[in-house]
């Protein structure tokens, strides 16, 4: 059973979020500003990367560095906790590579059964 404050809970609502796990994988080589981050990501906006900064480094998961410059500079690292979910986001990569085809098949033949 899966309580809303078991531990596995928190786990798959941490990975659930598809961003939190692109911008962790995206900062596995180190440290990145937030325009570096939306252009390796692509896709994502500002608004939703600043959340899904904020969320992350709400949870542990990555750190904040200003620096007093001019213009301002900011970059997000992942931290030691942060780097801990890159093995499992791996696999789980692997996973959908692997199996991406039967599973866009299956929902094929799910929506031919629907019309």
């Amino acid at each position: 059973m899966y309580l809303a404050d078991c531990q596995a809970r928190l786990a798959f609502d941490l990975i659930a979020n598809t961003w939190n796990a692109v911008v962790v994988w995206s900062l596995r080589h180190g440290p990145r500003r937030p325009g570096r981050l939306r252009e390796e990501i692509g896709g994502i906006s500002t608004k939703v990367l600043t959340e899904t900064l904020r969320r992350l480094e709400h949870n542990g998961l990555v750190v904040r560095h200003a620096y007093a410059e001019a213009p301002p500079r900011v970059e997000y690292e992942l931290t030691d906790l942060g780097r801990t979910l890159l093995g499992p986001i791996e696999a789980f990569g692997e996973w959908a590579f692997d199996h991406a085809d039967e599973v866009m098949a299956a929902q094929d033949r799910s929506a031919c059964h629907i019309r």
